[in-house]
């Protein structure tokens, strides 16, 4: 029988964990009170990181997602906000790069019409890019500047 430390270091060896998301995955293997000490010891010996799950999260994530969608997936994680802001920083020059290889990976060509404007902001918006990137992106390769007036972000 495994015993709830192995349990959790299998888990660590295979990939970093927010505290939140270990405890949850360890809830039904142990009791509260022996869960909330195991978590405190992996802490104490470093073993356990919300920084560096969230350092790690970030880098994986930041080439496909917007800030906003990775803010909202480590506060599910539960990662608390000190830790995200100090992980993701709000680089405006580098979520515009990123955004934009997005957008002609995907689309590659001005929106047609209002109704291809709002495809295209939806899906960028559902990465979690800030308006004002997409307006800008889709600004600077629409061929009338009507859609981008009517359909702020």
């Amino acid at each position: 029988m495994t015993t709830l430390r192995e349990r959790a270091l299998r888990l660590l060896a295979k990939s970093e964990q927010s505290r939140a998301d270990l405890a949850r995955k360890l809830a039904r293997h142990g009791s509260e009170e022996d869960i909330d000490s195991l978590l405190e010891n992996l802490q104490q010996s470093g073993l356990l990181s919300d920084a560096r799950y969230a350092e790690s999260f970030v880098a994986s994530r930041s080439a496909r997602y917007g800030a906003a969608k990775i803010r909202q997936a480590l506060r599910v994680k539960g990662v608390d906000d000190d830790t995200i802001n100090q992980h993701l920083q709000p680089d405006r020059e580098a979520e515009y790069a990123t955004a934009r290889e997005l957008w002609t990976r995907k689309f590659g060509q001005p929106p047609a019409d209002a109704r291809e404007y709002a495809r295209q902001l939806r899906f960028l918006l559902s990465r979690g890019f800030g308006g004002d990137v997409i307006k800008k992106i889709l600004k600077e390769h629409s061929d009338s500047s009507a859609y981008s007036e009517n359909s702020e972000p």
